[in-house]
């Protein structure tokens, strides 16, 4: 095999995403053949160099595996929780060592893919490939096309505008006083979409991501799970 980057073999292991395996790098938690390395230009053999990540030894490479999940209320998106919460790891049981591709706040609902490729985890989740996720939302009150258009154009959210927005209005109830609109983006910031409706007055009541690109969770029951396509990986990687 010929030599690659350190960050890119560390993430091709399954180990973390390339942003966070140069980070590892960086904070000097990486070897090489027994010693240190702190730069992000080197390059490894695999076939002869051994590598050290955070004290544990990057071995063969496992089988790539991308597995979409419909993630329920209550489920925190990461492989460990100090607080003892169900992670959703505990719904996908599968031998390989998997990593969420980004986010889910524990009380929304959802798309999240899951895989051992930090490859692929930088190519979905960096905003510059934009790819695009889509969420519905269900809000106090009745949503006016003012509002609509905010959204679309964006808001300020603390330190920072969202980013331009595709928004339409699913229902409207005013007997309960509540709509329910679509709203699809493709930077994916911290519990951007709950912000983003903050910052136009309106509480959100419920959250569930639908989509990532075209990959819908419509066909999983809450909780079910099913590995991607060799299509849909495709699609994610040349997006």
């Amino acid at each position: 095999m010929s030599e690659i980057r350190l960050q890119k073999y560390i993430a091709e292991a399954g180990i973390a995403s390339r942003r966070k395996a140069e980070e590892l790098i960086l904070q000097g938690k990486v070897q090489i053949n027994g010693k240190v390395v702190t730069e992000l230009g080197i390059k490894v053999n695999p076939d002869k160099d051994e590598v050290i990540c955070n004290g544990n030894k990057i071995g063969k490479q496992e089988k790539k595996v991308y597995i979409l999940l419909n993630k329920p209320i209550g489920y925190v998106t990461t492989t460990r929780d100090q607080f003892q919460r169900d992670t959703v790891l505990d719904l996908v049981k599968v031998k390989e060592r998997i990593l969420p591709v980004g986010r889910l706040d524990m009380y929304t609902s959802g798309a999240l893919i899951l895989t051992n490729d930090g490859e692929f985890i930088y190519r979905v989740t960096h905003p510059k490939y934009e790819i695009e996720k889509t969420y519905q939302v269900t809000v106090k009150g009745i949503v006016t096309e003012e509002e609509i258009e905010q959204l679309k154009q964006g808001v300020r959210i603390e330190n920072y505008i969202s980013g331009k927005a595709k928004v339409k209005i699913l229902k409207t109830d005013k007997e309960k006083d509540l709509s329910r609109i679509e709203i699809t983006i493709h930077e994916g910031k911290n519990r951007e979409v709950r912000k983003m409706c903050q910052a136009i007055g309106r509480k959100v009541l419920a959250l569930h991501r639908s989509k990532i690109e075209n990959i819908s969770v419509k066909n999983l029951k809450i909780g079910e799970w099913r590995y991607l396509t060799d299509k849909e990986v495709s699609k994610l990687l040349s997006d």
